[in-house]
């Protein structure tokens, strides 16, 4: 009853949340554990930050910048899609179909996407080994849910890692074996060492996940002969990499290869997306899967025909109409996706020089160890980490952006094994130059004040000449 009257009010009706009488609210306790996972909420709580200080600055997301996006360009390049089934003979009601209805579950520009991995990464695959998917996420999700089949199937994780592949191990029950970086990157020897640690527990590395090219979050990439020992490494212990590459054609300059174009025993399922090269809105991605699977009757199928049948029974199909988009653009740029990116290949590269020149500004000389700061260099991608002397979690995030009025993302949030604590991700890409400056002088305000906020109870118990010596002042 609502109030001291008899009438019933809504929230009688309605019962708890909105819900019919008699309807009792659902525990979470009874929902799958992913629900409760951190991991799941890293990103919501980051969007909350970004709507609750609107005049921060924020170095936290990891997507492309605004200015390259016209409208009417998503128009002319399904008008361009057309055109090319027309020209290829197709009829009216053939290319009707071929934007309004479902299409083939694993992609109707399978053809497009294997010319232009010929043309830009010297990958040489059949149309057939590859399965168009919603965003690169969902092809994480198809190649964890088909190779790890049980318990004694283990993933292995080259960590810090996307959240992506340690969100959807967790979705899927899929225990992470961690792979921690060293301070210059992957190392293949510690990769044994897990391989091995993972066998004598009774375990096979089944599958090891890496971003090899400007990793996120890290901004890594591994060597040229880092990539031959890990492919050796593959072989000696019969297991498959998954390789997530979304940022090479967004990075100026020659990329080195690929894992799989250097890739000559099919040890690698390759991992593409045009939500960073073309546009994130289509959500379209893709899974390079030309591993042949035999059936207990000894016939042989694509690994890629085994992923389509996953992909049936959740998404069914990629939209045709994002697969129009997405077409149009391959065909308008001949098919290399890295002509098409040149401007913005370029662009995200100055923005990258820009943030590491304004780290070096503010953090002269001796000044970055006299305040235990440090960062990586990366040549491209869209991110660089960032040392720094206190935790970095998110109580500090939010004094960050309340009273400093700059916004980063906890490297925490990317080991799925635990670490990152004293590390910040920046993200280099969403913003201008002028931002970029400016957010990196807040930041380093930022940076001083946790610093000096820690030191100054340990310099009020020393001498005047070692509580002056804590905290160089800071200039800019």
């Amino acid at each position: 009853m609502n109030g001291i009257g008899g009438s019933p009010g809504p929230a009688d009706v309605l019962g708890v949340a909105g819900q019919e009488p008699g309807c009792r609210p659902l525990r979470q306790t009874d929902l799958h554990g992913s629900v409760c996972d951190p991991v799941l909420d890293t990103m919501n709580f980051l969007n909350e930050i970004t709507l609750r200080y609107p005049d921060a600055i924020s170095f936290a997301p990891g997507r492309p910048y605004d200015g390259f996006f016209k409208t009417d360009d998503i128009i002319a390049h399904i008008r361009r899609y057309i055109d090319h089934l027309a020209k290829k003979g197709s009829t009216p009601g053939q290319i009707r179909d071929a934007l309004f209805q479902y299409g083939p579950t694993a992609g109707q520009i399978r053809e497009l996407i294997a010319d232009s991995l010929r043309q830009d990464e010297n990958i040489e695959v059949p149309p057939e080994s590859i399965v168009v998917t919603v965003g690169c996420q969902e092809a994480i999700f198809l190649a964890l849910r088909a190779l790890i089949s049980g318990p004694r199937d283990a993933l292995l994780v080259s960590s810090p890692c996307y959240v992506g592949i340690s969100g959807a191990a967790r979705v899927l029950d899929i225990p992470v074996t961690t792979v921690e970086e060293g301070p210059d990157g992957f190392r293949c020897a510690d990769l044994q060492a897990a391989i091995l640690a993972e066998k004598a527990c009774g375990r096979r590395a089944r599958l090891f996940y890496l971003v090899p090219d400007h990793s996120n979050p890290s901004g890594n990439t591994i060597s040229l002969e880092t990539r031959h020992a890990l492919l050796d490494l593959a072989a000696r212990h019969d297991f498959l990499i998954l390789e997530d590459s979304p940022y090479r054609l967004v990075s100026p300059g020659s990329q080195l290869p690929t894992l799989k174009c250097l890739d000559r025993e099919r040890r690698v399922i390759h991992l593409g997306s045009f939500s960073k090269t073309v546009f994130p809105g289509a959500r379209v991605g893709f899974v390079v899967a030309d591993q042949m699977v035999a059936d207990p009757g000894g016939r042989s199928r694509l690994l890629a025909d085994e992923l389509a049948k996953i992909k049936s029974m959740i998404t069914v199909n990629t939209s045709p109409l994002s697969q129009a988009a997405v077409a149009g653009m391959l065909l308008a740029s001949g098919g290399r996706v890295s002509e098409l990116n040149r401007e913005t290949a370029a662009y995200y590269g100055s923005t990258m020089r820009a943030t590491l020149q304004e780290l070096g500004r503010h953090f002269q000389g001796d000044r970055a160890a006299a305040l235990g700061v440090r960062w990586n260099k990366p040549t491209g991608g869209f991110f660089l980490t960032l040392h720094v002397p206190f935790p970095a979690d998110n109580a500090a995030l939010i004094r960050s952006a309340e009273e400093f009025g700059v916004i980063w993302t906890p490297m925490s949030y990317f080991y799925p094994g635990g670490g990152g604590e004293h590390d910040i991700r920046l993200s280099t890409s969403y913003l201008s130059q002028a931002d970029i400056g400016a957010g990196i002088s807040r930041l380093a305000r930022f940076i001083e004040a946790e610093v000096r906020s820690r030191c100054e109870p340990v310099a009020a118990a020393v001498s005047p000449r070692l509580r002056d010596s804590c905290v160089p002042a800071f200039s800019g």
